[in-house]
């Protein structure tokens, strides 16, 4: 009988590798708590770490880090607008490019833009662009690139702030910061700031509703909402409420973020004259 040199010589049978674990790894979490130790229904956003300025090419950029949840943005221009018929003459335009890179993900394959790339694309060019002053750059584009190194859930909301943050460092004009957080809901509870487990997760809430999820863009100085994406089915009043616990959560990141920039800022200034 001829033998397939192609096909994978492999045991014809297998067992799972978690049969192998000591039980003195395995670890018992309670109904109430989270897979990283958080709690359900309280405002405990995962520990981000933000810097500014890394990509050198580009006029202004950030990297996040929330949990295992990686991106980067990038800001190029002002520039001539590519597209003078849609462009207003007294005011800029502003685009946003949302990529997930193939090794992000699971089901990523490929560096073309999907239906959900552009989704989440206009979603935050929606929540940035109240808070930039695009009167002051007539006739010009501005472009955001962002780009998922590692999605473990609420990227939409990591890459707004990533994105206000670039748009600092790049020197444009702005009315205030832009702060992302998500929300996911189930039932009478919630968890901020999900991960991706969280977010994929097959929930049924016990009265058959209240079950999605929540995104909001913040201008914290001003507290204003700039931007909000709302999934499945809440009622009005759970939907009240996990727009003002989203908005606490931003609230929670506004420091991080502001000690990024003046770093970012501290780095550029010139050396004091003797």
């Amino acid at each position: 009988m001829p033998v397939d040199t192609k096909r994978v010589r492999g045991p014809e049978e297998s067992q799972s590798p978690l049969l192998f674990i000591p039980e003195s790894a395995k670890k018992i979490v309670p109904k109430e708590s989270r897979g990283d130790g958080r709690q359900q229904g309280q405002t405990d956003v995962r520990p981000v770490f933000a810097r500014c300025g890394l990509v050198s090419q580009a006029k202004g950029s950030a990297y996040i880090e929330a949990g295992n949840t990686k991106l980067m943005c990038s800001v190029y221009g002002p520039k001539e607008t590519e597209r003078k018929d849609e462009t207003d003459m007294n005011s800029g335009r502003l685009v946003c490019d949302f990529r997930l890179a193939p090794f992000s993900c699971q089901k990523r394959g490929a560096w073309i833009q999907g239906s959900e790339e552009k989704d989440l694309s206009h979603a935050l060019l929606e929540g940035l662009r109240p808070g930039v002053c695009l009167h002051k750059y007539p006739r010009s584009q501005i472009e955001v690139n962002v780009m998922i190194l590692e999605n473990d859930g609420s990227v939409l909301a990591h890459a707004v702030t990533c994105a206000s943050m670039a748009l600092a460092d790049a020197g444009i004009e702005m009315y205030d910061l832009v702060l992302g957080c998500s929300l996911r809901q189930d039932g009478d509870t919630y968890l901020i700031d999900p991960t991706c487990s969280e977010e994929s997760g097959c929930w049924v809430a016990s009265d058959g509703e209240n079950l999605g999820s929540v995104t909001v863009a913040l201008l914290p100085t001003l507290n204003q909402v700039s931007g909000l994406q709302s999934d499945g089915e809440m009622r009005e009043d759970t939907l009240v409420e996990a727009v003002r616990v989203c908005i606490e959560g931003c609230h929670k990141l506004y420091p991080v973020v502001q000690q990024a920039l003046i770093k970012s800022v501290r780095r550029k200034a010139p050396p004091p004259e003797n």
